[in-house]
């Protein structure tokens, strides 16, 4: 029987590079409303709770430990923000990934298959992959391939709603990473293209399939037809191409409101419950009837829960 443990939405960043720590990262996080940050960080016991929220009516509660889904991230290679690509860190910055790579950055190394990917429980799985994401929480919106790219200034940078070059992604690319560093699995960071992915992804245990959920109308059945760890494509507009998607937080996911919870990078427009902007890039965000997730919705796709072959 696994403990259940308690994250408000802030108290899933961890620390990044040497020169970013949860203090930094709090600083950050701070100019999104008024609502202090509590300080306490992680209490003890089996219930864990991290920083209060700027936000507290959000939060995640887990039915397996944060330790048990993350223990490799936080303290292994795999979760190493230097080892993010396979170039290697003292050439990130160099002439040669400016002129290779220009506002993208470095691509992302293929992390190898998680060990215990083909004998680990649904639920396991499908909560590591919100474990995983929310370590980006507070990361910027950038047209960048890994999270922790930080260009130096005079970096060439394609505007987004951050106003400045910095650490980040966009949405595909986030989803792309977290199942890419979290399990292995390899799926396109180009939105068009991930979104019409029908095929395995070939790992070291074999391929997995990629089942597309097809949704229903209703709002309400909406909420009962996804599962925690889905990827939910968003049309610009309705009946236009799909041109974002989110994770679906699902169970784990707690709003005083009742409202489900999503975790995507996007940019402003999307009110909390409080009525307050919520910030411009990886961010935990409602999933409303009225909102544009719902009305634009196109399908889902489910990785956990299919069978290995």
């Amino acid at each position: 029987m696994h403990s259940e443990s308690t994250m408000p939405a802030s108290g899933a960043i961890a620390p990044r590079e040497e020169l970013c720590t949860r203090r930094c990262a709090l600083k950050a996080l701070s100019a999104w409303g008024t609502a202090p940050l509590l300080a306490n960080a992680w209490l003890a016991g089996s219930r864990q709770t991290a920083w209060g929220a700027t936000d507290p009516s959000y939060r995640l509660e887990f039915t397996n430990s944060v330790a048990e889904l993350t223990n490799d991230l936080e303290h292994t290679e795999r979760g190493d923000p230097l080892r993010e690509s396979n170039l290697h860190h003292s050439r990130w910055y160099s002439l040669e990934t400016r002129r290779r790579f220009h506002t993208w950055g470095p691509e992302p190394r293929n992390y190898p298959p998680l060990a215990n990917l083909s004998s680990a429980p649904v639920e396991w799985l499908r909560e590591r992959v919100i474990a995983t994401a929310v370590r980006f929480l507070g990361y910027g919106y950038q047209y960048h391939h890994i999270p922790d790219w930080n260009p130096p200034r005079g970096w060439p940078w394609k505007e987004t709603c951050v106003g400045h070059n910095g650490k980040g992604v966009d949405c595909s690319n986030l989803t792309s990473f977290v199942f890419n560093q979290g399990f292995g699995i390899r799926i396109s960071s180009a939105i068009r293209l991930q979104a019409e992915r029908d095929r395995a992804l070939e790992t070291r245990h074999g391929s997995i399939a990629i089942r597309t959920v097809e949704l229903p109308k209703g709002y309400e059945r909406r909420k009962q037809t996804l599962h925690t760890g889905d990827l939910l494509y968003i049309r610009g507009r309705e009946g236009g191409p799909i041109s974002h998607v989110v994770i679906w937080v699902g169970s784990v996911g707690r709003a005083e409101s009742g409202v489900p919870l999503l975790i995507d990078s996007h940019g402003s427009g999307v009110q909390d419950d409080l009525g307050r902007a919520i910030p411009c890039g990886v961010q935990l965000r409602p999933f409303r009837e009225d909102s544009w997730y719902n009305r634009c919705a196109s399908h889902a796709h489910r990785i956990f829960g299919n069978r290995i072959h």
